[in-house]
């Protein structure tokens, strides 16, 4: 197997091939494993993709209704092109934790980048809007079976002191990606053939991806537990000083003869039958559908229209408005990518809640006050400030505690299927936002369809606040035990859970 090389251990010391030379502890951070953060790197452009392709449609939308008469008389047709690729997305998720488990991240990560740059292809040959819809479809099949491998990785070659900052990275390059896809937008605003080229440029991440991608280990948890013991101690080896290496595999051994024991293979049914595994899911799925719920690829799909909804009628504007919360949101993301494992992911995602529902109340509120929608001036700008005040809240918390969360609190065995039935919920979610917002807002308007996700957010405040545990700075054996001792001590699932953690 061919290793990739790119750094250090955890020690001071380099030693030859090792990455550690000191038999002593030292400090893990962010920066401090060149290895480790290659690897995030390199897998964290399944969230590139992830992230081009929600904001791309945005811009190229406008563009697509100018070419297509049929388009641009049909909200719902509109819709359909945005929206497909979550359909596509819905599919290649749940599909993809079993082909995780089954073959490994690194060819269910190969396979997504394929069938994406497919699918991106033939969105930019398109000749009708029927074509496109399939394009989309497959490109959605690809971002869906990313969604989930990439976290899955990373998280499974971090260690638990950085993990979230790392999973983190996904997506920083997810709202990195959005930023991107703007950059785009606007470059090829005055070109011919406009749609067609913001949609093919899509091809060229997941090209770069699949090439890497090639060079880079296996997870090193799934070659132990499915392939090669070796192997993955050579990769270990890579991120771990010797003391903590040592430990690693310990946990390892211990996890992987619990595996043995099972009297079963491991199937989607025990997700909702196995008690301690029904309450993780219950967590991951719940944070996953309430990320959508409360609106972000709302406005990251349709922030354009809405900017224009607001009163600015040029779609220029409109786009230059829209990178200006795109950058908004990767910015946010760092930030996230910083206080995730300082103040950890409950506490995060708490205070990301408060502000989301604030801004989506004056979001509403400037929709509301401005009639049919805002004049072009004071309440417009109100309406564009709601929504870069929702984006600086939502980016540190709501955007990568979900994502981290999911990627932590599945014990081994489930962790492909949970994570891919969670990433599911996430992608099924995210369609009936995108598939319902202009039909909502045409039907009970703009200002209303904002005041419902400001109700969301205070559910999914109140979700947060009683189901989900602190799991920062913990080892997956750790988190599990978490599960296992909520599900002993509790006889009836209706009880509400109130721990917080450790």
């Amino acid at each position: 197997m061919t290793i990739l090389s790119l750094g250090g251990g955890s020690s001071e010391y380099l030693g030859e091939g090792s990455g550690y030379g000191y038999d002593e502890r030292k400090v893990i951070t962010y920066f401090s494993n060149s290895y480790v953060l290659a690897l995030t790197l390199v897998a964290g452009f399944g969230g590139l993709l992830f992230g081009y392709d929600t904001g791309v449609i945005s811009g190229a939308i406008l563009y697509i209704r100018d070419d297509f008469q049929a388009v641009d008389q049909s909200s719902f047709l509109q819709e359909t092109i945005v929206s497909m690729a979550l359909v596509g997305a819905i599919i290649g998720a749940a599909a993809g934790g079993w082909i995780n488990d089954a073959y490994g991240r690194k060819k269910a990560a190969l396979l997504a980048d394929v069938v994406f740059i497919v699918g991106s292809l033939g969105m930019a040959a398109a000749p009708d809007p029927y074509v496109l819809i399939f394009g989309r479809f497959l490109v959605g099949l690809g971002i869906g079976t990313a969604s989930v491998t990439a976290p899955m990785y990373i998280a499974e070659a971090s260690p638990s002191e950085i993990r979230g900052g790392l999973v983190s990275t996904n997506v920083l390059m997810i709202t990195g990606g959005q930023f991107l896809s703007y950059l785009v937008n606007l470059a090829f605003t005055e070109v011919p053939g406009t749609w067609r080229w913001m949609l093919g440029v899509s091809a060229v991440p997941a090209i770069i991806q699949f090439v890497l991608l090639l060079f880079l280990p296996e997870s090193p948890r799934w070659l132990y537990m499915k392939k090669s013991k070796a192997e993955a101690i050579v990769v270990l080896s890579k991120i771990y000083d010797p003391f903590r290496l040592e430990e690693e595999i310990d946990q390892l051994a211990s996890t992987l003869k619990e595996e043995q024991l099972r009297k079963s293979a491991v199937s989607y049914w025990d997700v909702f039958v196995v008690k301690e595994v029904r309450l993780a899911f219950l967590a991951g799925a719940g944070l996953q559908a309430f990320q959508q719920f409360t609106g972000i690829n709302t406005v990251m799909y349709y922030s354009p229209t809405i900017v224009q909804m607001a009163g600015f009628n040029s779609n220029q504007l409109a786009l230059l408005l829209s990178l200006i919360i795109a950058l908004m949101n990767a910015i946010g993301t760092i930030l996230g990518i910083y206080l995730i494992d300082m103040y950890g992911r409950r506490k995060l995602a708490l205070s990301s809640l408060s502000g989301v529902t604030v801004s989506l109340i004056l979001i509403s509120v400037a929709f509301i006050m401005g009639s049919s929608g805002p004049s072009e001036g004071y309440y417009g700008w109100i309406a564009v400030f709601g929504l870069a005040l929702y984006i600086a809240f939502f980016a540190p918390g709501m955007g990568p505690v979900p994502w981290t969360v999911n990627s932590e609190i599945y014990s081994q065995s489930y962790r492909g299927i949970c994570g891919g039935l969670s990433a599911t919920v996430n992608w099924v979610s995210n369609l009936i936002v995108a598939q319902s917002f202009l039909s909502i807002a045409d039907a009970v308007g703009t200002g209303p369809t904002f005041l419902i996700l400001a109700g969301i957010s205070v559910a999914a405040f109140l979700f947060v606040m009683l189901y989900v545990p602190e799991t920062k700075g913990l080892s997956f054996e750790e988190v599990e035990n978490i599960w296992k001792t909520r599900a002993r001590s509790s006889n009836t699932d209706k009880e509400p859970l109130l721990e917080q953690g450790r």
